[in-house]
């Protein structure tokens, strides 16, 4: 994906439907509400939401169901754009306005002329930068770099943020008149596991996509699969689901999605050393298994509802193995100890304590 888009025609049939996009969410259907309010409009739009939430498709709607729809659309992501690059990049320059610079160039922002300039992670511009972007919302005027006068442009701005732009503008990283500039109206989009009724709608569309776009017809995932899908945490949000599906639909085994939800043995081998003495090689590589084995067995159990039957079967162990882990993990309780982590495994659903046949 480029870093920086030339100028084009949003096709709104090569976009999700609007009942996959919004799906069933009292969040979801306030974003639809405030986006179809203010798409008609000029005024600014700021989307905020986790990565993976939809922010740019959001904005593309924003775009098509705008007066421009027909004209430009441009996305600039910010925060992948070195910083002494990024006003030229927005901007343009004059020939001769630095070692390099052999013939004018037009910015981004002349490119949306007439259409949506889509500035995605707003809030790693410098301050520099921002001053120039509060004038452009102020004026439509703006100067390429190196020039002595001032251009004029008509676009309509849409921003996005991960996060809370206003903690920014607490810390002093970004400027106050600005954000108040780019928040004329501010969508905020959940994450997904904050509108997890959608995800069965969500799996069905990519699903179909895939297995359309790779020429595969892998069997529909299992209902113990999409409880589990349910019931996790969604970190990389609806991104992370369609890579998730679009890999099913590729490779067809349930098993590589729930590997997926668990964390890898590189990223849990986080044992403290203490090197200030000599140490025991066999004594740390315990430790630092234990951990690891701990952190899996949670994560199987939280994917599995907290049901000890199930996860055995998933950790392709016994029932009675499981239990001698949770007591040597002093987990669920064990020897009298409950931490805080484990306080949800207290109460064993319904048929959770159902021992299967041993392994």
């Amino acid at each position: 994906m480029p870093l920086v888009s030339q100028s084009e025609i949003v096709d709104l049939r090569e976009m999700p439907p609007m009942e996959v996009i919004f799906g069933r969410s009292a969040k979801m259907a306030l974003a639809h509400e405030k986006l179809e309010r203010v798409a008609g409009t000029e005024v600014p739009v700021l989307i905020q939401g986790e990565s993976g939430t939809g922010k740019e498709i959001m904005a593309k709607l924003l775009h098509v169901s705008s007066r421009r729809s027909n004209a430009s659309w441009v996305k600039v992501t910010c925060q992948a754009i070195p910083l002494p690059l990024i006003e030229s990049e927005l901007f343009g320059y004059e020939r001769g306005a630095f070692t390099g610079a052999h013939a004018t160039k037009r910015g981004r922002v002349e490119l949306a002329h007439e259409g949506t300039l889509f500035l995605d992670e707003v809030g790693s511009l410098d301050i520099a930068v921002q001053a120039k972007l509060l004038q452009l919302l102020q004026d439509g005027s703006f100067m390429r770099v190196g020039a002595q006068d001032a251009r004029q442009v008509d676009t309509r701005l849409v921003t996005a943020a991960r996060g809370d732009l206003r903690e920014q503008v607490d810390a002093g990283s970004f400027r106050l008149d600005l954000y108040y500039r780019i928040n004329a109206v501010t969508i905020d989009l959940p994450p997904l596991r904050h509108r997890i009724a959608d995800l069965p709608m969500l799996v069905d569309y990519f699903f179909a996509m895939y297995a359309k776009e790779l020429q595969q017809t892998p069997k529909p995932l299992s209902r113990e699969m999409m409880r589990i899908m349910e019931r996790y945490h969604w970190p990389g949000n609806i991104r992370q689901l369609e890579n998730m599906v679009r890999n099913y639909v590729l490779i067809g085994s349930e098993d590589a999605l729930v590997s997926e939800m668990v964390p890898s043995a590189q990223a849990r081998l986080t044992t403290e050393i203490d090197l200030a003495t000599p140490i025991s090689l066999k004594a740390i590589t315990r430790a630092a298994t234990q951990d690891l084995e701990r952190e899996i067995i949670l994560r199987v159990l939280q994917a599995n509802g907290w049901n000890r039957s199930k996860a055995a079967k998933w950790l392709k162990i016994s029932y009675r193995s499981l239990l001698y882990k949770l007591q040597e993990f002093r987990i669920g309780g064990a020897d009298g100890e409950t931490k805080p982590e484990d306080t949800m495994l207290q109460s064993e659903p319904a048929g959770g304590m159902e021992e299967p046949a041993h392994s």
